[in-house]
């Protein structure tokens, strides 16, 4: 067959047109769907933007408050407080500090000198005299003295000691008198290279990179007056009150009428090992092998290397040992919930199906039961099962379990509905019962998904049992929530998350790995 090429005329471009005019002539809204389609997205977003005042929060955040959280995660603050309101430096540092009962680090340095300490010297005014009025319980007798009743007794017989209105009082508007001693004059904390606090009893000066700010101070009027304009680093939010300073990741300095408060970082997590009580604290890493087989002992009781462990796992600010113990609780709340919802969902899904199970109204029922179990989220059945059974695991288990089971049953239900019908009439045609064609028929069909299914949520759950954990339903969930709620153990929090992280990539690797095999299976 011939097949020839012939041009179209201008006539028969219109005669096409005329005829099938859809083709030539789209409408408006296919024509502009795209354009139509970004302009409805942008105005969604500027209409979100607006109704939760995304620009307000922006700029209204305390970003250095958050950049302070963040570097609370991987750090730490030594805070001691230079005391200077008596005229003599003093060095005080917190009741639990990491660095020991007796603290003596190498950033700070003190210099010993005259001091003039500043003390109130107490004087007495004018003993008041004795009242010879009397009540209308005990009148006073008209030659003067006291009436002696029981219900009032003389005055003279009950004033005694200090108070008696014969004793001198204290008189507060006394002159404050000075002596002079030798003690701590000066010290100083160096937070870098370039960044240093040097105390005074009446002067602060600040020095960070090549700029400096003098302060004086001064605790009898209560007053912290900066000598020249503070420059950026520096805040006073009132006058003539405390100047915060700001040294960046290295630290910060409240400089106050009586007192610098030194707010002191370093990288790190500090005595994440060993706490300040344990006899391995501050030892390098050769003394502690050093030490465990090191023949004498440590503790009477136990070998070094018991001690090592016992001391590692119940570090008091680490809390190892209880960690552990939670994070397996999690696992083992992801575990025992979803497995248990397997075997519920399994059998129920067979009758839930409407091609193994011939009977509409069962159908309905268990189909709107699952719908029930998985429409309640897996928090709310948590808060719900922890009221009901108390903080602990059994709450998380029931409520993976609860949730677990309305899911594997839809989509158990739904995956037994798409079968291959072939396989199993070919198993009833040999005269199989009606459990031996589910069982050769139809699960052999079903079951890598539905172990694929299994081993996902399994995963899943172990990121779900620690969010459900932190409302009490135990677990890792609620030691991270406690150490959140204190606002200052962030190196704890972060401590845990990767300890979660790792718990996480581990079932997903195995997960992944059993998923693989079990589809590989079938497909070979």
């Amino acid at each position: 067959m011939n097949l020839s090429t012939k041009m179209l005329t201008p006539q028969d471009v219109s005669a096409i047109k005329a005829r099938y005019p859809d083709a030539f002539q789209r409408s408006f809204l296919k024509r502009f769907s795209t354009v139509l389609c970004f302009a409805v997205v942008a105005v969604y977003m500027i209409y979100v933007s607006w109704f939760f005042a995304i620009g307000k929060v922006f700029s209204e955040g305390n970003w250095n408050i958050a950049g302070s959280y963040l570097a609370d995660w991987v750090s730490y603050e030594i805070r001691p407080d230079i005391d200077y309101r008596t005229g003599e430096i003093l060095i005080e540092f917190p009741r639990f500090s990491p660095l020991g009962a007796e603290p003596d680090p190498e950033w700070i340095a003190t210099e010993r000198g005259t001091v003039t300490l500043i003390e109130k010297k107490q004087t007495a005014s004018k003993p008041s005299t004795p009242s010879t009025s009397g009540s209308f319980m005990a009148p006073g007798s008209a030659t003067g003295g006291g009436e002696l009743s029981f219900m009032a007794p003389d005055s003279s017989a009950t004033n005694t000691g200090a108070n008696s209105s014969n004793a001198p009082a204290p008189d507060n508007n006394a002159e404050p008198q000075t002596v002079t001693r030798e003690g701590i004059n000066q010290a100083e904390i160096v937070f870098s290279n370039t960044a240093k606090v040097i105390v005074t009893p009446d002067i602060v000066t600040v020095m960070n990179g090549e700029e400096s700010l003098a302060i004086d101070v001064d605790p009898i009027n209560e007053t912290v007056i900066p000598r020249d304009s503070l420059p950026e680093w520096a805040l006073q939010k009132r006058e003539n009150e405390k100047i915060f300073i700001n040294f960046g990741f290295a630290g910060r300095a409240e400089i106050r009428a009586k007192e610098v408060k030194i707010m002191r970082r370093f990288f790190g997590w500090e005595n994440f090992f060993f706490d300040t009580n344990s006899p391995y604290w501050g030892q390098s890493f050769t003394e502690v092998v050093g030490n465990v087989f090191s023949s004498q002992r440590l503790s009477e009781n136990r070998s070094n290397i018991s001690l090592l462990v016992d001391n590692f796992l119940n570090n008091a600010e680490w809390q190892h040992g209880d960690v552990y113990i939670k994070l397996l609780q999690t696992i083992v709340m992801a575990f025992v919930g979803t497995l248990f919802a397997v075997l519920i969902a399994f059998p129920l899904s067979f009758a839930a199906a409407r091609n193994i199970t011939l009977n509409r109204f069962l159908n309905q029922i268990l189909k709107r039961f699952f719908d029930f179990l998985r429409s309640v989220d897996m928090l709310i059945w948590a808060l719900f099962f922890t009221r009901a059974f108390g903080p602990g695991p059994l709450a998380g288990i029931s409520a993976i379990f609860f949730t677990d089971t309305g899911t594997f049953g839809k989509l158990y239900s739904e995956a037994l509905e798409n079968i291959d019908d072939k396989q199993r009439e070919g198993v009833r045609s040999v005269g199989a019962s009606p459990a031996a064609v589910q069982r050769f028929g139809v699960v052999p069909q079903v079951l890598p998904v539905f172990a694929s299914q299994a081993l996902y949520f399994w995963e899943s759950n172990t990121r779900s049992a620690t969010i459900i954990g932190a409302v009490g339903a135990g677990g890792i969930g609620l030691k991270l929530w406690e150490a959140m709620r204190t606002n200052q153990d962030w190196e704890n929090v972060f401590y845990m998350v990767i300890l979660i992280l790792i718990v996480v990539f581990a079932f997903d690797a195995v997960s992944n790995a059993l998923r693989s095999r079990l589809i590989g299976k079938q497909q070979s």
